[in-house]
């Protein structure tokens, strides 16, 4: 399924982009970080499991338990971030 996902304040910064659309086989949010985490990379700097990263799911705070969907809009951002 393709997903839009984007990335925020100090994330997007580190990935040198502002999002992307995704082909994944993702089942969830927290799938489809360990998908990107396996890109290695900077990917796996900016969203380690042991850093504070939060999800959005179509502009809803989520778990890593929500269920994607066809054309989900997905969200990565520090818990923090600046106007």
């Amino acid at each position: 399924m393709k997903v839009s996902v984007r990335y925020f304040a100090s994330l997007r910064e580190a990935l040198g982009t502002s999002g992307e659309t995704l082909d994944t086989q993702a089942a969830t949010l927290g799938a489809l970080r360990d998908e990107l985490l396996a890109r290695g990379g900077a990917h796996a700097q900016a969203l380690a499991r042991g850093k504070a990263v939060r999800l959005a799911l179509n502009q809803v705070m989520s778990s890593e338990d929500a269920a994607l969907a066809e054309g989900a809009e997905v969200a990565f951002f520090p818990p923090v971030t600046g106007g």
